[in-house]
């Protein structure tokens, strides 16, 4: 039998499944390492569960498998990122030596009663798959299968591997499984495996390149978009830009005609447009204290995007187990004084004096909605037993990252945002009485504006939004790096781009509610990412289960709450200087 790659597919698992395939969950440093000839490796095992629930996983002996002869060592302990993705890495007890084969042979014995027996039909009706480890290569393989007539069960009992080398490191591992046994209450199965060592031509470097999917990432489609996205930035640039250079032309040279005008002139004229609530527009926005955390804690996200994925992109995380889950963690800690600068300086320019309850409440939104979601999903796994459930010990190292490093170094952002450019240097003078707003017409309310402002930015970013979702929620490993970051780019100049325009026709209606008003406009792609993430779920995945379907809406609620956030900020921030551009070009008596 030859191996075969079974991530190409999501469909059901038919005879052609006997074989593993080589799924990567993700991966972990730690085993990668030189060999000497009769050296032991260790072959380790990870998790077990539903093929179609890629996060319902389950330790590998919750099944009754049984464990080789070979005394056990000790257990591999995770790093932080593998903890919380439910790695659970146990010594499978199989004797295998460098360069040494074995033949086929008798690991241990099964002695099936009816409750063992029960289990594996439950894990066969529910195509378990189950992952292990040789020298951090991940190998996948099935429990069993059913007949045709879904009547009798069959265990796969031989596991046969395959191990390449080059030189004195491991660089590829196959593994085939054979001998279908019925199971039957009240037998015994052995189960037997055997290892062939082979030499291989592939580097090192390149071992865990069979794992990517090139015909999937680099497909034409996944090009087309990026380039129908550029085409979207440059009719917006485009339009932007006419705005900036005809329409506010028109209006400078207008106002400054208004200038040589005497008062009864002036007061008889038709005065209407942006100009008119230039004592307005630069008030404070109401609920300056949640405005400032949010546009702090949105500058932290993109900063930990921007980082995580150029660090993705010189160096290959796919490769370790954890590693992107574990550097995300600690970017975002170290980026804490982004979030403080940004927040704190802008509530200081409104205004505020509340500055330490702002910086406690920037610090920790984003972390207490993470934390909350989990800790709701990880009673469900806890009820579940699922390698999932969030040890003790990792929460209480979680909460102390937040307390130890993401406090202080907010604290410190704070109090340099503070300091540095806190002190409001706004081109127009605030009036002391508010401005009546006047009526305007349905579509020119702030209500409508936020609605329509997420509709390019999602669209310039959807198709990205699929693959990023089918690498985390089916079995794809997200390589192509490169792509995710002109994808920010472009999300980037779209959401600054659509947020100028609303503003400008929102200020020409003379309503200077601009603050909130650009922020939520851009903010509301997350609304149509976690619709499209519905769709996803109905229509692109075979999804099942209380566990698996809270996992994925409340991840993909997090994910989508924070981009929108994300994408509020950057769209506040570059409206922001917008506005103060063009209200210092104008003449104000």
């Amino acid at each position: 039998m030859k191996d075969s790659n079974y991530d190409k597919t999501h469909g059901m698992l038919l005879e052609s499944q006997r074989k593993d395939a080589q799924l990567p969950e993700g991966f972990v440093q730690g085993f990668t390492e030189e060999y000497q000839d009769k050296e032991e490796v260790v072959l380790w095992m990870n998790t077990v569960g539903p093929y179609h629930n890629r996060q319902e996983t389950y330790k590998y002996f919750s099944l009754p498998f049984c464990v080789g002869s070979k005394k056990s060592i000790s257990h591999y302990h995770e790093t932080l990122g593998e903890a919380l993705q439910g790695v659970e890495l146990e010594f499978s007890g199989l004797d295998i030596k460098f360069k040494d084969d074995v033949m086929p042979a008798t690991y241990c014995e099964i002695d099936l009663d009816k409750e063992k027996r029960d289990a594996f039909v439950y894990a066969i009706k529910n195509h378990y798959w189950y992952q292990m480890y040789i020298d951090d290569l991940p190998i996948w393989g099935i429990v069993g299968e059913a007949d045709e007539n879904g009547e009798d069960y069959y265990l796969w009992t031989y596991k046969k591997l395959e191990i390449g080398f080059n030189g004195n490191r491991i660089v590829d591992v196959n593994l085939t499984s054979e001998g279908k046994v019925k199971l039957v209450p009240n037998t015994k199965i052995q189960m037997s495996y055997s290892v062939k060592w082979k030499k291989s031509d592939v580097k090192f470097e390149d071992r865990f390149d069979k794992y990517l999917d090139p015909s999937f990432f680099q497909h034409r489609i996944h090009w087309f978009s990026i380039f129908n996205s550029f085409m979207m930035v440059i009719f917006l640039v485009g339009l932007v830009s006419m705005i900036l250079m005809r329409t506010l032309r028109k209006d400078y040279a207008r106002y400054s005609k208004e200038e040589e005008m005497d008062d009864m002139d002036r007061d008889l004229g038709d005065e209407y447009g942006w100009k008119q609530v230039h004592g307005d527009v630069f008030r404070p926005s109401s609920h300056p204290l949640i405005f400032s955390s949010l546009i702090g804690s949105g500058c932290q996200i993109f900063a930990v995007s921007l980082i995580v994925i150029i660090v993705a992109m010189i160096e290959d995380l796919y490769t370790e187990r954890g590693s992107m889950l574990s550097t995300a963690i600690f970017v975002y800690a170290a980026t804490s004084p982004v979030n403080g600068y940004f927040g704190g300086s802008l509530y200081a320019r409104q205004g505020g004096r509340r500055w330490i309850k702002q910086m406690f409440i920037g610090a920790f939104l984003i972390p207490a909605m993470v934390c909350g979601t989990a800790f709701f999903i990880n009673f469900i796994a806890i009820y579940y037993h699922a390698s999932r459930a969030i040890p003790f010990g990792t929460m209480v190292a979680v909460c102390c990252i937040c307390f130890f490093v993401i406090l202080p170094l907010n604290l410190v952002g704070t109090i340099l945002g503070r300091n540095l450019s806190g002190q409001p240097n706004f081109p127009c003078r605030v009036n002391a009485v508010p401005r009546p707003i006047p009526e305007k017409k349905w579509f020119m309310e702030p209500a409508v504006i936020v609605c329509l402002g997420g509709i390019l930015p999602f669209g310039s970013i959807f198709i990205e939004m699929y693959f990023i979702f089918t690498s985390f929620w089916a079995y794809k490993i997200y390589y192509v790096y490169g792509f995710m970051m002109l994808v920010l780019v472009i999300l980037c100049i779209v959401t600054v781009c659509v947020t100028i325009v609303c503003t400008y026709f929102l200020l020409n209606a003379e309503d200077y509610r601009w603050q909130w008003t650009s922020f939520l406009s851009a903010a509301s792609t997350a609304i149509y990412v976690y619709m499209y993430s519905f769709y996803y779920y109905f229509f692109k995945t075979k999804m099942y289960g209380l566990f698996q379907t809270s996992f994925y809406f409340g991840y993909m609620a997090v994910f989508s709450t924070a981009l929108g956030i994300m994408c509020g900020a950057i769209g506040y921030m570059g409206t922001s200087a917008f506005v103060r551009k063009i209200y210092t070009n104008v003449k104000i008596d």
